[in-house]
């Protein structure tokens, strides 16, 4: 399971640089590199939306166990 988290934490943290992207350069690579709108595009996205429900998760259920 540790892998799965790690994996988790890193897309996590390549969504939320690509919405660095977005917000200050209005450039987002993801849509750059796989074009806008196409069902690639929307795998990662939902790839990233789920580790950071998995991140989100695993935090609380590790704070909680302390």
């Amino acid at each position: 399971m540790k892998a799965v988290g790690v994996v988790a934490l890193l897309l996590t943290v390549i969504g939320g640089l690509n919405w660095g992207l977005v917000g200050f350069f209005g450039f987002n690579l993801v849509e750059a590199i796989l074009g806008a709108g196409t069902v690639a595009t929307a795998v990662v996205y939902d790839v990233v939306g789920l580790s950071a429900l998995w991140t989100l998760v695993d935090w609380f259920t590790k704070r909680n166990a302390e």
